[in-house]
Protein backbone atom coordinates (compact mmCIF):
# COMPACT_ATOMS: atom_id res chain seq x y z
CA UNK A 1 0.00 0.00 0.00
CA UNK A 2 1.40 3.50 -1.02
CA UNK A 3 1.51 5.94 2.12
CA UNK A 4 0.79 9.22 1.76
CA UNK A 5 4.52 10.92 2.18
CA UNK A 6 4.67 9.06 -1.33
CA UNK A 7 1.94 10.05 -2.99
CA UNK A 8 3.15 12.33 -6.09
CA UNK A 9 -0.57 14.30 -6.23
CA UNK A 10 -1.08 15.54 -2.86
CA UNK A 11 -4.11 17.74 -3.89
CA UNK A 12 -6.00 14.94 -5.46
CA UNK A 13 -9.45 16.00 -4.04
CA UNK A 14 -8.99 19.67 -3.76
CA UNK A 15 -8.82 19.63 -0.11
CA UNK A 16 -5.94 22.40 -0.30
CA UNK A 17 -4.85 25.35 -1.72
CA UNK A 18 -4.73 25.01 -5.56
CA UNK A 19 -3.10 28.23 -6.24
CA UNK A 20 0.95 28.45 -6.54
CA UNK A 21 1.28 29.23 -3.47
CA UNK A 22 -0.63 26.31 -2.10
CA UNK A 23 1.38 23.75 -4.62
CA UNK A 24 4.76 25.47 -3.42
CA UNK A 25 3.57 24.86 -0.02
CA UNK A 26 3.22 20.94 -0.75
CA UNK A 27 6.81 21.41 -2.47
CA UNK A 28 6.35 21.94 -5.90
CA UNK A 29 8.57 24.20 -7.70
CA UNK A 30 11.05 23.51 -5.51
CA UNK A 31 14.97 23.88 -7.20
CA UNK A 32 13.59 23.37 -10.89
CA UNK A 33 15.70 25.59 -12.50
CA UNK A 34 18.62 23.67 -10.18
CA UNK A 35 16.98 20.64 -12.54
CA UNK A 36 17.06 22.61 -15.59
CA UNK A 37 21.06 22.87 -14.99
CA UNK A 38 21.73 19.47 -14.83
CA UNK A 39 21.17 19.37 -18.58
CA UNK A 40 18.72 17.38 -20.83
CA UNK A 41 20.15 14.41 -21.34
CA UNK A 42 20.71 14.12 -17.35
CA UNK A 43 16.95 14.33 -17.18
CA UNK A 44 16.61 11.70 -19.84
CA UNK A 45 18.75 9.59 -18.54
CA UNK A 46 16.80 9.94 -15.14
CA UNK A 47 13.69 9.47 -16.82
CA UNK A 48 14.57 6.15 -18.52
CA UNK A 49 16.04 4.91 -14.78
CA UNK A 50 12.55 5.36 -12.87
CA UNK A 51 11.64 2.66 -15.56
CA UNK A 52 8.06 5.21 -16.34
CA UNK A 53 5.98 4.01 -18.70
CA UNK A 54 3.14 6.20 -20.64
CA UNK A 55 0.35 6.75 -18.24
CA UNK A 56 -1.86 7.28 -21.30
CA UNK A 57 -2.87 3.55 -22.36
CA UNK A 58 -0.13 2.17 -24.84
CA UNK A 59 2.60 2.47 -21.69
CA UNK A 60 5.39 3.34 -23.92
CA UNK A 61 8.75 3.89 -21.94
CA UNK A 62 8.42 7.68 -21.21
CA UNK A 63 12.46 8.60 -20.88
CA UNK A 64 12.78 6.41 -24.59
CA UNK A 65 10.39 8.22 -26.53
CA UNK A 66 12.18 11.23 -25.38
CA UNK A 67 15.00 10.35 -26.23
CA UNK A 68 13.61 10.01 -30.03
CA UNK A 69 13.90 13.80 -30.57
CA UNK A 70 16.56 15.66 -32.33
CA UNK A 71 19.62 16.18 -30.39
CA UNK A 72 20.28 19.34 -32.38
CA UNK A 73 18.32 21.83 -34.40
CA UNK A 74 17.79 21.16 -38.24
CA UNK A 75 16.32 24.56 -37.38
CA UNK A 76 12.98 23.63 -37.36
CA UNK A 77 11.24 24.18 -33.41
CA UNK A 78 10.94 21.54 -31.05
CA UNK A 79 7.09 20.83 -29.67
CA UNK A 80 6.28 19.06 -26.64
CA UNK A 81 1.93 18.42 -27.12
CA UNK A 82 0.28 17.29 -23.81
CA UNK A 83 -2.50 14.95 -24.89
CA UNK A 84 -5.14 16.36 -22.03
CA UNK A 85 -8.36 14.71 -24.32
CA UNK A 86 -9.37 12.24 -21.97
CA UNK A 87 -12.50 10.72 -24.00
CA UNK A 88 -12.18 7.01 -23.05
CA UNK A 89 -15.23 5.95 -21.23
CA UNK A 90 -14.22 5.16 -17.71
CA UNK A 91 -11.51 6.92 -17.70
CA UNK A 92 -11.45 10.11 -14.97
CA UNK A 93 -8.00 10.67 -14.08
CA UNK A 94 -6.54 13.70 -15.58
CA UNK A 95 -9.26 15.86 -15.01
CA UNK A 96 -8.77 15.37 -11.51
CA UNK A 97 -5.00 16.70 -11.96
CA UNK A 98 -6.07 19.45 -14.05
CA UNK A 99 -8.85 20.91 -11.68
CA UNK A 100 -6.91 20.16 -8.40
CA UNK A 101 -3.18 20.02 -9.09
CA UNK A 102 -2.48 21.91 -12.37
CA UNK A 103 0.93 22.67 -11.28
CA UNK A 104 2.19 19.56 -11.03
CA UNK A 105 1.49 19.57 -15.37
CA UNK A 106 2.99 22.47 -15.60
CA UNK A 107 6.47 22.15 -13.58
CA UNK A 108 6.61 19.09 -15.92
CA UNK A 109 6.12 20.47 -19.37
CA UNK A 110 9.11 23.08 -18.64
CA UNK A 111 11.21 20.27 -17.27
CA UNK A 112 10.33 17.86 -20.46
CA UNK A 113 9.99 20.35 -23.39
CA UNK A 114 13.73 21.90 -22.01
CA UNK A 115 14.83 17.99 -21.94
CA UNK A 116 13.42 17.72 -25.45
CA UNK A 117 15.02 21.37 -27.02
CA UNK A 118 11.32 22.64 -27.32
CA UNK A 119 10.68 26.09 -26.54
CA UNK A 120 6.76 25.53 -26.80
CA UNK A 121 4.35 23.20 -25.40
CA UNK A 122 0.41 22.98 -26.36
CA UNK A 123 -2.03 21.23 -23.80
CA UNK A 124 -4.61 19.51 -25.92
CA UNK A 125 -7.69 20.20 -23.73
CA UNK A 126 -10.49 17.55 -24.27
CA UNK A 127 -13.60 20.07 -25.31
CA UNK A 128 -15.96 18.73 -22.47
CA UNK A 129 -13.74 20.04 -19.47
CA UNK A 130 -14.84 23.53 -19.14
CA UNK A 131 -13.82 24.02 -15.34
CA UNK A 132 -10.56 21.91 -15.92
CA UNK A 133 -8.93 24.23 -18.53
CA UNK A 134 -10.66 27.39 -16.34
CA UNK A 135 -8.07 25.85 -13.60
CA UNK A 136 -5.43 25.05 -15.88
CA UNK A 137 -5.21 28.55 -17.41
CA UNK A 138 -5.31 30.39 -13.76
CA UNK A 139 -2.70 28.46 -12.79
CA UNK A 140 -0.55 28.76 -16.11
CA UNK A 141 -1.27 32.76 -15.97
CA UNK A 142 -0.05 32.75 -12.35
CA UNK A 143 3.34 30.85 -13.72
CA UNK A 144 3.72 33.82 -16.33
CA UNK A 145 3.06 36.32 -13.29
CA UNK A 146 6.09 34.38 -11.09
CA UNK A 147 8.32 34.44 -13.75
CA UNK A 148 8.36 30.88 -13.85
CA UNK A 149 7.37 30.74 -17.34
CA UNK A 150 8.10 32.90 -20.67
CA UNK A 151 11.04 34.80 -21.48
CA UNK A 152 13.74 33.47 -18.64
CA UNK A 153 11.27 30.90 -17.22
CA UNK A 154 11.91 29.96 -13.30
CA UNK A 155 15.84 32.28 -14.04
CA UNK A 156 17.11 29.54 -15.80
CA UNK A 157 17.66 31.34 -19.07
CA UNK A 158 15.53 28.94 -20.96
CA UNK A 159 12.16 30.39 -22.99
CA UNK A 160 9.17 28.40 -22.99
CA UNK A 161 5.66 28.62 -23.59
CA UNK A 162 2.47 27.24 -22.39
CA UNK A 163 -0.54 27.14 -24.77
CA UNK A 164 -3.89 25.28 -23.97
CA UNK A 165 -5.87 24.52 -27.10
CA UNK A 166 -9.35 23.52 -26.27
CA UNK A 167 -10.57 20.58 -28.50
CA UNK A 168 -14.96 20.56 -29.24
CA UNK A 169 -15.43 17.03 -28.26
CA UNK A 170 -14.55 14.43 -30.83
CA UNK A 171 -12.71 10.82 -29.20
CA UNK A 172 -10.58 10.55 -32.07
CA UNK A 173 -9.08 13.53 -31.10
CA UNK A 174 -7.27 11.66 -28.21
CA UNK A 175 -5.29 9.51 -30.95
CA UNK A 176 -1.82 11.74 -31.25
CA UNK A 177 -1.66 12.02 -34.78
CA UNK A 178 -5.23 13.04 -34.95
CA UNK A 179 -4.91 15.67 -32.01
CA UNK A 180 -2.17 16.86 -33.81
CA UNK A 181 -4.02 17.50 -36.84
CA UNK A 182 -7.11 18.98 -35.07
CA UNK A 183 -4.12 21.61 -33.56
CA UNK A 184 -3.10 22.63 -36.88
CA UNK A 185 -6.82 23.31 -37.26
CA UNK A 186 -7.67 20.33 -40.00
CA UNK A 187 -10.30 17.33 -39.24
CA UNK A 188 -9.50 15.62 -36.53
CA UNK A 189 -8.39 12.00 -38.81
CA UNK A 190 -5.21 10.14 -37.91
CA UNK A 191 -1.70 10.35 -39.73
CA UNK A 192 0.34 7.37 -41.42
CA UNK A 193 3.20 6.40 -39.30
CA UNK A 194 5.90 6.62 -40.10
CA UNK A 195 7.14 9.52 -39.95
CA UNK A 196 6.49 9.31 -36.05
CA UNK A 197 6.24 12.78 -34.41
CA UNK A 198 9.42 12.47 -33.15
CA UNK A 199 10.77 13.43 -36.76
CA UNK A 200 7.66 15.12 -38.30
CA UNK A 201 4.65 16.15 -35.70
CA UNK A 202 3.38 19.25 -35.46
CA UNK A 203 3.47 21.58 -38.32
CA UNK A 204 5.96 18.99 -39.99
CA UNK A 205 8.32 19.91 -37.14
CA UNK A 206 10.05 17.29 -33.91
CA UNK A 207 7.06 16.48 -31.69
CA UNK A 208 6.58 14.37 -28.60
CA UNK A 209 3.23 13.58 -27.33
CA UNK A 210 2.85 13.09 -23.79
CA UNK A 211 -0.41 12.00 -21.50
CA UNK A 212 -1.09 14.55 -18.36
CA UNK A 213 0.24 12.06 -15.77
CA UNK A 214 2.86 10.99 -17.43
CA UNK A 215 4.19 14.57 -17.72
CA UNK A 216 3.18 15.70 -13.95
CA UNK A 217 5.00 13.20 -12.12
CA UNK A 218 8.52 14.00 -14.02
CA UNK A 219 9.49 16.74 -11.46
CA UNK A 220 8.36 14.63 -8.19
CA UNK A 221 10.73 11.81 -9.97
CA UNK A 222 13.77 13.95 -10.32
CA UNK A 223 13.95 15.80 -6.79
CA UNK A 224 13.19 11.93 -5.18
CA UNK A 225 15.35 10.07 -7.56
CA UNK A 226 14.53 7.20 -10.07
CA UNK A 227 15.35 4.60 -7.56
CA UNK A 228 12.16 5.69 -5.05
CA UNK A 229 10.14 5.51 -7.99
CA UNK A 230 11.43 2.18 -9.20
CA UNK A 231 10.67 1.12 -5.92
CA UNK A 232 7.17 0.75 -6.38
CA UNK A 233 5.43 -2.32 -8.40
CA UNK A 234 6.88 -5.27 -9.95
CA UNK A 235 10.25 -5.18 -12.49
CA UNK A 236 8.95 -2.98 -15.81
CA UNK A 237 5.90 -1.73 -13.81
CA UNK A 238 7.19 -0.08 -11.54
CA UNK A 239 6.08 3.37 -10.08
CA UNK A 240 2.77 4.73 -8.47
CA UNK A 241 -0.26 5.38 -10.96
CA UNK A 242 -3.65 7.17 -10.47
CA UNK A 243 -6.77 4.59 -10.44
CA UNK A 244 -10.11 5.52 -11.47
CA UNK A 245 -12.71 3.11 -9.97
CA UNK A 246 -16.21 3.10 -11.09
CA UNK A 247 -19.38 0.77 -11.34
CA UNK A 248 -20.72 -1.39 -9.04
CA UNK A 249 -18.47 -0.48 -5.73
CA UNK A 250 -19.43 1.01 -2.60
CA UNK A 251 -17.20 4.08 -2.87
CA UNK A 252 -16.25 4.72 -6.46
CA UNK A 253 -13.10 7.03 -6.75
CA UNK A 254 -9.47 8.07 -8.33
CA UNK A 255 -6.84 7.18 -6.17
CA UNK A 256 -2.84 6.94 -6.30
CA UNK A 257 -1.82 3.93 -5.56
CA UNK A 258 1.58 2.05 -5.98
CA UNK A 259 1.64 0.07 -9.57
CA UNK A 260 1.17 -4.11 -9.14
CA UNK A 261 -1.20 -3.60 -6.52
CA UNK A 262 -3.99 -6.69 -6.50
CA UNK A 263 -7.43 -5.97 -7.19
CA UNK A 264 -8.51 -6.93 -4.10
CA UNK A 265 -6.79 -4.86 -2.24
CA UNK A 266 -7.63 -1.67 -4.25
CA UNK A 267 -11.46 -2.53 -4.28
CA UNK A 268 -11.24 -3.65 -0.70
CA UNK A 269 -9.30 -0.67 0.61
CA UNK A 270 -10.31 2.36 -1.35
CA UNK A 271 -13.62 1.30 -2.56
CA UNK A 272 -15.45 -0.09 0.30
CA UNK A 273 -15.50 -3.45 -1.53
CA UNK A 274 -17.99 -4.42 -4.33
CA UNK A 275 -21.47 -3.53 -4.27
CA UNK A 276 -23.26 -6.70 -1.86
CA UNK A 277 -19.88 -8.52 -1.12
CA UNK A 278 -17.66 -10.17 -3.70
CA UNK A 279 -19.99 -13.18 -4.63
CA UNK A 280 -21.91 -10.55 -6.44
CA UNK A 281 -18.94 -9.47 -8.90
CA UNK A 282 -19.53 -10.76 -12.90
CA UNK A 283 -16.81 -8.68 -14.43
CA UNK A 284 -14.14 -5.50 -14.60
CA UNK A 285 -13.36 -3.92 -17.67
CA UNK A 286 -9.61 -3.02 -15.85
CA UNK A 287 -8.35 -0.24 -18.26
CA UNK A 288 -10.78 2.08 -19.75
CA UNK A 289 -13.66 0.76 -22.63
CA UNK A 290 -11.71 0.14 -25.20
CA UNK A 291 -9.97 -2.64 -23.11
CA UNK A 292 -11.29 -6.85 -23.01
CA UNK A 293 -13.35 -7.61 -20.02
CA UNK A 294 -12.39 -9.76 -17.55
CA UNK A 295 -14.64 -12.17 -16.13
CA UNK A 296 -14.82 -12.37 -11.84
CA UNK A 297 -12.65 -16.11 -11.31
CA UNK A 298 -10.31 -14.23 -12.75
CA UNK A 299 -10.01 -10.75 -11.00
CA UNK A 300 -10.72 -12.33 -7.88
CA UNK A 301 -7.92 -14.67 -7.70
CA UNK A 302 -4.95 -12.36 -6.84
CA UNK A 303 -5.44 -10.35 -10.04
CA UNK A 304 -2.46 -7.69 -10.54
CA UNK A 305 -3.26 -4.48 -11.87
CA UNK A 306 -0.38 -3.69 -13.91
CA UNK A 307 0.74 -3.37 -17.85
CA UNK A 308 2.01 -7.38 -17.95
CA UNK A 309 -0.34 -8.65 -15.95
CA UNK A 310 -3.23 -7.78 -17.32
CA UNK A 311 -2.09 -8.35 -20.96
CA UNK A 312 -1.28 -11.92 -20.40
CA UNK A 313 -4.74 -12.30 -19.54
CA UNK A 314 -5.57 -10.76 -22.72
CA UNK A 315 -6.43 -7.85 -21.33
CA UNK A 316 -5.13 -4.32 -20.60
CA UNK A 317 -4.31 -1.66 -17.71
CA UNK A 318 -4.70 0.93 -20.49
CA UNK A 319 -5.75 4.14 -18.24
CA UNK A 320 -6.22 2.32 -15.14
CA UNK A 321 -10.13 3.15 -15.42
CA UNK A 322 -11.38 0.28 -13.31
CA UNK A 323 -15.14 -0.62 -14.66
CA UNK A 324 -16.81 -2.95 -11.85
CA UNK A 325 -19.89 -4.91 -13.23
CA UNK A 326 -22.01 -7.02 -10.46
CA UNK A 327 -24.12 -10.17 -11.00
CA UNK A 328 -26.93 -7.64 -12.32
CA UNK A 329 -25.39 -6.27 -15.34
CA UNK A 330 -26.58 -7.05 -18.82
CA UNK A 331 -23.16 -7.33 -20.07
CA UNK A 332 -24.59 -7.84 -23.63
CA UNK A 333 -25.68 -4.36 -23.53
CA UNK A 334 -22.99 -3.20 -21.96
CA UNK A 335 -20.69 -4.29 -24.64
CA UNK A 336 -23.51 -3.44 -26.87
CA UNK A 337 -23.47 0.37 -25.86
CA UNK A 338 -19.37 0.51 -26.17
CA UNK A 339 -20.39 -0.56 -29.82
CA UNK A 340 -22.21 2.33 -30.39
CA UNK A 341 -19.76 4.38 -28.87
CA UNK A 342 -16.93 3.18 -31.20
CA UNK A 343 -19.33 3.40 -34.15
CA UNK A 344 -20.24 6.79 -33.55
CA UNK A 345 -16.92 8.12 -33.19
CA UNK A 346 -14.97 6.28 -36.02
CA UNK A 347 -13.58 9.18 -38.09
CA UNK A 348 -14.13 6.96 -40.76
CA UNK A 349 -10.67 7.63 -42.63
CA UNK A 350 -10.40 3.63 -42.84
CA UNK A 351 -12.68 1.46 -44.46
CA UNK A 352 -12.48 -1.66 -42.04
CA UNK A 353 -13.63 0.68 -39.09
CA UNK A 354 -16.07 2.93 -40.93
CA UNK A 355 -17.98 0.14 -42.03
CA UNK A 356 -17.01 -2.51 -39.55
CA UNK A 357 -17.80 -0.34 -36.23
CA UNK A 358 -21.28 -0.66 -37.81
CA UNK A 359 -21.23 -3.88 -38.52
CA UNK A 360 -20.77 -5.14 -34.81
CA UNK A 361 -22.93 -2.60 -33.24
CA UNK A 362 -25.79 -3.82 -35.45
CA UNK A 363 -25.07 -7.76 -34.57
CA UNK A 364 -24.59 -6.75 -31.09
CA UNK A 365 -27.63 -4.86 -30.94
CA UNK A 366 -29.52 -8.85 -32.20
CA UNK A 367 -27.95 -10.13 -29.81
CA UNK A 368 -28.98 -7.83 -26.96
CA UNK A 369 -32.52 -8.42 -28.29
CA UNK A 370 -32.20 -12.34 -28.35
CA UNK A 371 -32.82 -11.76 -32.16
CA UNK A 372 -29.71 -13.22 -33.88
CA UNK A 373 -28.69 -16.86 -34.71
CA UNK A 374 -26.57 -18.74 -32.87
CA UNK A 375 -23.93 -18.83 -35.95
CA UNK A 376 -23.71 -15.25 -35.76
CA UNK A 377 -21.70 -15.16 -32.78
CA UNK A 378 -18.52 -16.26 -34.62
CA UNK A 379 -19.76 -13.93 -37.37
CA UNK A 380 -19.50 -11.30 -35.14
CA UNK A 381 -15.46 -12.69 -34.19
CA UNK A 382 -14.53 -12.83 -37.53
CA UNK A 383 -15.43 -9.18 -38.17
CA UNK A 384 -13.42 -8.22 -35.17
CA UNK A 385 -10.48 -9.59 -36.59
CA UNK A 386 -10.98 -8.18 -39.96
CA UNK A 387 -11.08 -4.22 -38.16
CA UNK A 388 -8.43 -5.42 -35.57
CA UNK A 389 -4.66 -4.38 -36.94
CA UNK A 390 -6.32 -3.63 -40.22
CA UNK A 391 -6.86 0.24 -39.71
CA UNK A 392 -4.26 3.49 -39.17
CA UNK A 393 -5.17 3.91 -35.78
CA UNK A 394 -6.07 2.26 -33.00
CA UNK A 395 -9.93 2.77 -33.06
CA UNK A 396 -10.17 -0.50 -35.16
CA UNK A 397 -8.49 -2.18 -32.15
CA UNK A 398 -10.73 -0.43 -29.66
CA UNK A 399 -13.61 -1.27 -31.10
CA UNK A 400 -12.78 -5.30 -31.74
CA UNK A 401 -11.75 -5.95 -28.06
CA UNK A 402 -14.25 -5.15 -25.66
CA UNK A 403 -16.60 -7.59 -27.82
CA UNK A 404 -13.56 -9.85 -28.17
CA UNK A 405 -13.68 -10.04 -24.28
CA UNK A 406 -17.29 -10.46 -24.15
CA UNK A 407 -17.48 -13.45 -26.21
CA UNK A 408 -14.10 -15.03 -24.88
CA UNK A 409 -15.92 -15.39 -21.63
CA UNK A 410 -19.78 -14.83 -21.96
CA UNK A 411 -20.29 -16.75 -24.59
CA UNK A 412 -22.65 -19.21 -22.92
CA UNK A 413 -24.60 -16.06 -21.90
CA UNK A 414 -25.15 -15.34 -25.27
CA UNK A 415 -26.38 -18.19 -26.62
CA UNK A 416 -28.69 -18.99 -23.95
CA UNK A 417 -30.14 -15.38 -24.44
CA UNK A 418 -30.77 -16.46 -28.20
CA UNK A 419 -32.06 -19.87 -26.91
CA UNK A 420 -34.45 -17.92 -24.50
CA UNK A 421 -35.33 -15.85 -27.29
CA UNK A 422 -36.11 -18.87 -29.75
CA UNK A 423 -38.26 -20.63 -27.73
CA UNK A 424 -40.13 -17.78 -26.28
CA UNK A 425 -38.79 -17.21 -22.78
CA UNK A 426 -36.92 -13.86 -22.84
CA UNK A 427 -36.49 -12.81 -19.67
CA UNK A 428 -37.77 -9.23 -18.82
CA UNK A 429 -33.65 -8.50 -17.90
CA UNK A 430 -33.40 -9.00 -21.67
CA UNK A 431 -36.28 -7.33 -23.42
CA UNK A 432 -35.76 -3.77 -24.40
Amino acid sequence: MLKDQDRIFTNLYGMHDRSLAGAKSRGHWDGTAGILKNGREWIVDQMKASGLRGRGGAGFPTGLKWSFMPKESDGRPAYLVINADESEPGTCKDREIMRHDPHTLIEGALIASFAMNAHTCYIYLRGEYIREREALQAAIDECYDAGLLGKNACKSGWAFDVFLHHGAGAYICGEETALLESLEGKKGMPRMKPPFPAGAGLYGCPTTVNNVESIAVVPTILRRGPEWFSSFGRPNNVGTKLFGISGHVNNPCVVEEAMSITFEELIDRHCGGIRGGWDNLKAVIPGGSSVPMLPADVMRDGAIMDFDWLREQRSGLGTAAVIVMDQSTDVIKAIWRLSKFYKHESCGQCTPCREGTGWMMRVMDRLVKGTAEVEEIDMLLDITKQVEGHTICALGDAAAWPIQGLVRHFREEIEDRLKASKTGRMGAMAAE
